[in-house]
């Protein structure tokens, strides 16, 4: 059994999630900042551009993971740059020596501090690659074995659920990928001031949260950018309040798991306004026939035929930036769930801050 806190205490005597929430509500200023330095951004896109890589890989573990997947479909959308995910082990544990040659390894991590991390990254500029670090630590041993660095600009985030770093991340991986390609990212610019209005509707997500207080069970599906939000928030709603939370993409979820969907166990669906969410209908219809309880989050039409939703405000704002205020309220959703099982998302148990992988 989890801990509970009497009199909204925690086990220290602190308000229980105040860490994560403070750190959720610095988002639109963190946004603000990393456009206003995004100066330094480009500058490591433009050489990375000079060289010509032939392919990416992407290394990244856990919420950096979700942000890495998210920086595959802007490489291949909007660059045509073939993408993988790294897998680590079969360098570190299988001693794989392949040639990476011309190849782009973008190793991302919050902390910089993962043995695994480290390794990798090192074989790969030894095998030939050019290595770029997405961190929030610029003196990271991870920035200190790669050619590149792209500092995040999160500032210190102290609350185990990762939430600001996750957004910083996104927003620099989308000027990096702009700048490979010429652009100045300018798109981005709305993103602070609709963060900020996303955030400030707190009441609403907490009403919807005591919908789920005692769910045994959630499904989260979305197509193209809006995958890796799912992702994302099914992680959150895992560590923090325990929840088996399970993300599939729309089209996966068609092949089998969605025999498991009822009308009891909530499906969450991350709809973006454009062609991922396009992509989507078909799922969301197969969703709504088979009963299931549907929350939506995305545009207001999509909300309006589900069960339960948040409307993003997604009007003038490209598909692919969208993912930046698709996790919001998800991040909202998973700190009120927690809250009202009475636990704390500050400290979920069995977790520290740097995963020590080998």
């Amino acid at each position: 059994m989890s801990a509970t806190f009497p009199a909204g205490r925690n086990g220290r005597g602190e308000q229980p999630g105040r860490i994560m929430s403070g750190e959720m509500a610095e988002q639109p200023g963190m946004l603000r900042r990393i456009l206003d330095r995004g100066d330094g951004i480009r500058e490591v896109a433009a050489e990375i551009a000079a060289r010509k890589p032939r392919f990416v890989l992407l290394t990244a573990r856990g919420t950096s993971d979700n942000a890495a997947l998210y920086a595959k479909y802007l490489l291949e959308i909007r660059l045509g740059l073939p993408c993988g995910l790294t897998s680590m082990s079969t360098t570190t544990a299988y001693g794989a020596r392949p040639d990476l040659t011309d190849v782009l390894v973008i190793t991302i991590s919050q902390s910089g501090g993962s043995p695994d991390l480290m390794a990798s990254t090192k074989a790969a500029r030894e095998a030939g690659a050019l290595t770029l670090a997405v961190t929030n630590n610029p003196d990271s041993a991870l920035a200190a074995v790669s050619e590149y660095h792209i500092d995040i600009l999160a500032g210190p985030e102290k609350a185990l659920p990762a939430t600001k770093t996750y957004t910083a991340s996104l927003l620099s991986l989308y000027l990096f990928v702009e700048g490979l390609r010429g652009g100045d990212g300018s798109a981005a610019a709305v993103l602070p001031e609709l963060a900020e209005a996303v955030l400030g509707r707190g009441d609403e997500v907490r009403s919807l949260a005591a919908r789920y207080r005692f769910a045994e069970r959630m499904v989260i599906t979305s197509r193209g950018y809006g995958y890796p939000t799912a992702k994302e928030a099914a992680l959150k709603l895992m560590e923090t309040s325990y929840i088996p939370a399970l993300s599939y993409s729309g089209a996966d979820l068609l092949h089998g798991p969605l025999a498991m969907v009822d009308n009891i166990s909530p499906v969450i669906a991350v709809v973006t306004d454009g062609r991922g969410g396009k992509a989507l209908q078909p799922v969301l219809d197969r969703l709504r026939g088979r009963g299931a309880d549907l929350f939506v989050v995305g545009p207001k039409a999509q909300v309006n035929a589900a069960s339960a939703g948040f409307v993003l405000p997604t009007a003038g704002v490209a598909e692919e930036l969208q993912p930046i205020l698709e996790i919001l309220p998800l991040q909202m959703l998973a700190y009120e769930v927690t809250i009202a099982r009475g636990q704390d998302p500050d400290a979920p148990r069995a977790l520290a801050k740097v995963t020590e992988t080998h």
